[in-house]
């Protein structure tokens, strides 16, 4: 079973690679956008079957490693 990830920094916590982004955006023409945050994204191929015990399983993951909660949210976006 996959189960899909999004981590992001908090809202409060700078992100200057969004910042970059954004500023590098502006200077393309793109001049329409207010914020650009930036993040990781992970696709998490699992042996389990069971959807709610994969999703367990991976929320465990980016507790103790994939995301530091100090700084970092994340979100468990899907799972198939």
């Amino acid at each position: 079973m996959k189960v899909s990830v999004i981590i992001t920094l908090k809202k409060d916590v700078l992100d200057p690679q969004g910042k970059v982004i954004h500023q590098t955006l502006a200077g393309m023409g793109f001049d329409n956008i207010n914020e650009v945050r930036q993040g990781k994204y992970f696709e998490i191929d699992t042996k389990e079957t069971d959807k709610k015990k994969a999703e367990k399983n991976v929320e465990d993951m980016c507790k103790k490693l994939l995301a530091n909660l100090v700084i970092e949210d994340y979100k468990i976006i899907g799972s198939e």
